[in-house]
């Protein structure tokens, strides 16, 4: 029996080509499905909240737009973020043809344990990373340095502790997800699908100063490197997450601080430093834990489909992860080539079904228009049965003798025609 081929093993950053359904323009389609998806989802959040703000009473700005307030604005710009993750996890279903998982490792699924693990090695790096930062000579004036109070203070932790993580989520969904695996569709090399994402991400955040986009650029080539070095997204959440959570904490500890529009993208110099030196330590620290913890980093392409079903010849049809071993059934009923087809209300393997009107046990009825010989018993149309021990089958004609005429014919068993 040959062996069925073996199915290429795909990195994370190649898992838009694992569905037996994969062409080359769903990935290409798939980004403006995106795009046009996540545009249309915001247009749906702000108008939501613009009619919430108008219902309150919420005074209007300039431009009309309802001031919610530092909180209250920071609130609808992570949410105006974290949409993209549905739009994503349906444009990966119903375009890429694939499991929505796969975007986020090659498990199929987020893998929570090493997600939190992570979590765990990026609290004291990437605190330590800001503790520097905020030792550093601050030129900004009294309000930036005055504390919010911690009523205030509270509030404004408590949404982002619900807020941030999807919103650093979602980005690496975007960037080291759906843009390193559409990449990754067309090349094999894991660097010429993480570069292009990273100057992406660097972009997306403004131009600010050379070493903001510097310090983006960094963060982005490590998430990249994170991801395709485990097999999902789950280091890169964590680094983006944390990393999110320690700076918009910062600012909500100070009065208007939530109200700036300074990014990451503006950092001086010492900052970037500072945050760059942070983002490689925690990439180390990672890769230490990944020596002495195993984790799958690839998974089975789908074999090539040779059939119009999807089944190589004399197999099972193959499956996403795999083919299933075995040999294809030849008789609607799942019999064995030669055999009597299993009757579906459960005669034993190999046999035929007793038939309500008296089918010999082990053996299969003939053809309606006239049963073979050594088959059927008794068939209104003729043929040769062979009775079981000599008896008649209920409803068969009588037994047959070695001559061929009928048992008790001639009660002698001698020849009736006089002669001898």
């Amino acid at each position: 029996m040959t062996q069925p081929p073996l199915a290429e093993q795909l990195p994370y950053h190649r898992l838009a080509r694992l569905t037996p359904r994969y062409q080359w323009w769903r990935p290409l389609l798939g980004t403006l499905v995106v795009a046009v998806g996540y545009v249309f989802a915001v247009l749906v959040l702000m108008l939501c909240f613009l009619v919430l703000g108008v219902a309150l009473g919420y005074p209007e700005d300039a431009d009309g737009w309802p001031e919610f307030g530092p909180v209250s604005g920071t609130a609808l710009d992570l949410l105006s973020i974290a949409v993209g993750i549905p739009v994503l996890l349906l444009t990966v279903r119903w375009i890429g043809r694939r499991p929505a998982g796969t975007v986020s490792s090659v498990t199929g699924r987020l893998r929570l344990r090493w997600l939190g693990l992570c979590v765990l090695t990026a609290v004291p790096v990437l605190a330590l990373a800001m503790g520097a930062m905020l030792l550093l000579p601050s030129d900004g004036g009294e309000a930036e340095s005055q504390w919010v109070g911690w009523p205030a203070f509270g509030r404004a932790l408590a949404m982002l502790l619900v807020l941030v993580p999807l919103q650093a989520a979602a980005e690496e969904y975007v960037f080291r997800g759906w843009l390193a695996q559409t990449a990754g569709a067309f090349l094999r090399s894991p660097w010429a699908a993480s570069v292009p994402q990273a100057v992406l991400f660097a972009a997306a955040h403004g131009w600010g100063t050379v070493w903001g986009f510097a310090d983006l650029l960094v963060f982005g080539l490590c998430a990249g490197w994170l991801t395709w070095r485990t097999g999902g997204l789950e280091a890169a959440i964590a680094l983006h997450a944390v990393n999110n959570l320690l700076a918009f904490g910062v600012s909500a500890a100070v009065v208007d601080g939530l109200a700036s529009d300074d990014t990451a993208a503006d950092a001086g110099w010492q900052m970037a430093v500072l945050d760059g030196a942070g983002i490689v330590l925690y990439t180390a620290a990672v890769a230490w834990w990944l020596r002495r913890r195993r984790l799958d980093r690839t998974a089975p392409a789908p074999l090539p489909l040779a059939h119009p079903y999807g089944a190589v010849p004399g197999q099972w049809p193959a499956h996403a992860y795999g083919v299933t071993p075995g040999p294809w059934p030849v008789h609607p009923y799942g019999s064995v080539a030669g055999q009597a087809p299993v009757h579906p209300y459960g005669t034993a393997p190999g046999q035929a079904p007793v038939h309500p009107h008296g089918a010999l046990p082990g053996q299969w009825p003939g053809h309606p228009h006239g049963p073979l010989p050594g088959q059927w018993p008794g068939h209104p149309a003729g043929g040769a049965p062979v009775p079981p021990s000599g008896t008649a089958h209920p409803g068969a004609a009588a037994p047959w003798s070695d001559t061929g005429r009928p048992a008790g014919s001639a009660g002698t068993g001698e020849d009736t025609t006089g002669s001898g």
